[in-house]
């Protein structure tokens, strides 16, 4: 009887070890970090919506004071639209070409943004108006939220990179996870990435 409870003991010790093992080489380590990549990058995309949803607001003020800069005021509706209106592949950051478009569509708006900013300095009216300094002040902000969540995504997709390259993990990960790639990471210059230039 204590010869077969030593077997099982062994058994159980056994599969501990093995476990233990398994948990201290990094087997979990790649799904952990795919998942810190994709809150990451759910954060960017919140903040790049919360800019977009404030884009209206302000076009509207500009446009009660500033009638004469239609095309400014044009440019900033249609890149705030083609930034919103892509579609997102399920693959976007293991995909190239697709967070490359992403990445662009979003420069492009913050350069129009930015362009709309600085026209209000010849509207001395505007500059006074309550609501677009609330707009402003929320939009500095934003742009603030935004350069903060694409730094955390820049700082977990080295993390997730990294484990992908490196051995042992690249061997549990080939084995464990053959599926996982290496994501895309934010590559505009960086007067792309900059928040507009906003003096008032």
């Amino acid at each position: 009887m204590s010869n077969r409870f030593t077997k099982i003991a062994v058994r159980v010790a056994a599969v501990c070890l093995v476990g233990l093992g398994l948990a201290s080489c990094g087997v979990n380590a790649v799904p952990t970090q795919d998942e810190q990549v994709k809150a990451a990058w759910s954060q960017v995309q919140n903040e790049y919506q919360r800019r977009a949803d404030l884009i209206p607001n302000l076009v509207a003020t500009v446009k009660g004071y500033a009638t004469h800069e239609e095309k400014t005021l044009t440019e900033v509706t249609e890149a705030r639209a083609k930034a919103t209106q892509m579609v997102l592949p399920a693959n976007i950051l293991s995909n190239p070409q697709a967070f490359h478009q992403f990445e662009q569509n979003q420069a492009q708006l913050s350069g129009a943004l930015g362009r709309l900013l600085a026209v209000s300095e010849s509207y001395p009216q505007l500059k006074a108006d309550q609501n677009f300094l609330v707009l402003q002040a929320q939009l500095e902000g934003t742009e603030n939220r935004i350069a903060v969540a694409r730094r955390d995504y820049i700082a977990a997709v080295q993390v997730y990179n990294t484990t992908l390259r490196t051995i042992p993990s690249r061997w549990i990960a080939a084995i464990l996870y053959p599926n996982a790639k290496p994501y895309q990471t934010f590559t505009a210059s960086q007067q792309d990435q900059s928040a507009p230039k906003v003096s008032f």
